[in-house]
């Protein structure tokens, strides 16, 4: 860091100004101090700052007015608030103001340092430019359609804040990809992207997994374990599927959020940690706070800035140029060229509804690719759903699997084992339509992720 970049303060307790001013010399930067709001104001319009840091109250206003100003008319100068220790609420109110980060009194030096570092790295130009997304997802995020346009400009402004964002959306449309370009676009872009699936970890283990153990801590832990929150240090957490934890794990959740440290299982002192927290779900969280089955203190923290990602059906008019780069990469994986979609292929697609958004429209065209013959895919060879039919005393047929389920004869055996054929036909079915997605599987057969995992492994299917 050189000495040309610059901090302003803005504190009436004059201890707490020199602590800033020695800590933010002793990393080169220049720091000017403002004791109220119009002092503060004053020092803005004269000079640039690289980083501004603001006590919640002042003698003449609120810091938070502060915060508004600067993201209003100083939008290139990251602005951070100094909240009373525990006082979330207000922090929470700051990050939604415009604040990147927040810092609680009393100051912790280390985390106070972390947080500088980040808020100077928003405007290093001398930053490696982030890394573009995985090529097997790229397609996700293209598109002109007004929503995709929305979106990404959407991202851009949250990838400067440290604040955690709630990623909004159904299935298959690309909600961990737009969390990987919010990280690869922000200040944590050279530290790690670490996604989990919350839906994925068994409960009895959720702890050791999030914040790690001790050797010796519990039958198993033969060495120490670092956790998803000592991995994601000093990148970001992407929490997906984060409406699937259990309550007591949530609690743990918060405090780790709040509070800035972990404590492995079986460690006697807690561990520091600088994490930045995406999160996403394809259910209504807040249908969930409102029926106790999601804490409503740990929705409010995760979700200070909400990010709704629009589905297939919702800009219709991006298909073409999505199945073009679908089947390019595709086609490119196979060592062949790429075919072209006929009229008809792109009218069928804009047909349909497309549940499982962008996955199942690559799902479609992967198997298209594979079926069509020549250099062109028709709306034949589409694998597209077809409408549920009805006869005569008969359900609507359920994407196949009613199919599946007419070849098992339930004469001359025995019930239990008639039983056990229907299941394994269920299960086979919603593996294959969510491409083998344990998660998603257990959910459109209306169980939990724990009981699919029994039944897989009580059918011989794991």
């Amino acid at each position: 860091m050189t000495q040309s970049r610059s901090a302003l303060i803005v504190d009436d307790e004059r201890d707490i100004r020199e602590l800033l001013v020695l800590t933010l010399g002793r990393m080169g930067l220049r720091v000017d101090t403002a004791a109220n709001l119009t002092e503060a104001r004053a020092l803005l319009a004269a000079n640039r700052y690289d980083l501004c840091l603001t006590d919640m109250r002042l003698p003449d206003g609120s810091g938070i007015e502060l915060v508004g100003q600067i993201s209003r008319h100083y939008p290139q100068t990251p602005v951070a608030m100094i909240t009373a220790f525990g006082n979330m609420e207000l922090a929470v109110e700051a990050l939604k103001a415009g604040a990147f980060d927040f810092v609680s009194k009393p100051v912790d030096i280390a985390v106070l340092r972390g947080m500088v570092k980040h808020a100077l790295e928003l405007n290093n130009a001398e930053r490696p430019a982030p890394a573009p997304p995985p090529p097997e997802h790229a397609s996700r995020l293209l598109g002109d359609s007004p929503a995709m346009a929305t979106l990404r400009t959407t991202i851009a402004k949250v990838a400067r804040s440290q604040a955690p964002v709630y990623i909004l959306g159904e299935s298959g449309v690309g909600k961990e990809l737009v969390a990987r370009t919010i990280h690869e676009q922000g200040a944590r872009a050279a530290g790690p992207f670490v996604p989990v699936n919350c839906g994925a970890i068994p409960a009895e283990l959720m702890e050791s997994e999030f914040f790690g153990h001790k050797k010796g801590s519990f039958t198993g832990a033969h060495a120490d374990k670092p956790g998803l929150f000592q991995a994601a240090n000093g990148g970001t957490l992407f929490l997906d599927e984060v409406a699937e934890l259990p309550l007591p794990m949530q609690v743990k959740l918060l405090r780790a959020i709040q509070e800035k440290s972990v404590r492995p299982v079986g460690a006697a002192t807690e561990v520091p940690v600088d994490v930045r927290i995406l999160s996403a779900t394809h259910k209504d969280l807040g249908t969930l706070v409102a029926e106790g089955r999601f804490r409503h203190d740990l929705y409010y923290r995760i979700n200070v800035i909400g990010l709704r990602v629009p589905p297939l059906r919702e800009r219709t008019a991006d298909l073409p140029q999505l199945a073009e780069a679908i089947l390019a990469r595709l086609a490119a994986g196979q060592g062949r060229s790429a075919p072209e979609l006929a009229p008809g292929a792109l009218a069928a697609l804009a047909a349909s509804p497309f549940p499982g958004n962008v996955r199942e429209l690559e799902n479609i065209l992967e198997r298209a690719l594979a079926l069509a013959e020549g250099e062109r895919i028709d709306a034949a060879d589409l694998p597209l759903p077809q409408a549920p039919v009805r006869g005569p005393g008969r359900e609507p047929a359920g994407g196949g699997l009613a199919e599946a389920v007419a070849d098992i004869d339930p004469a001359g055996g025995a019930l239990p084992d008639y039983i056990e054929q229907l299941e394994r036909a269920a299960i086979q079915k919603a593996l294959e339509d969510n491409r083998w997605n344990k998660t998603r599987a257990a959910a459109q057969l209306g169980i939990t992720f724990r009981a699919l995992r029994y039944k897989l492994k009580k059918l011989g299917m794991d």
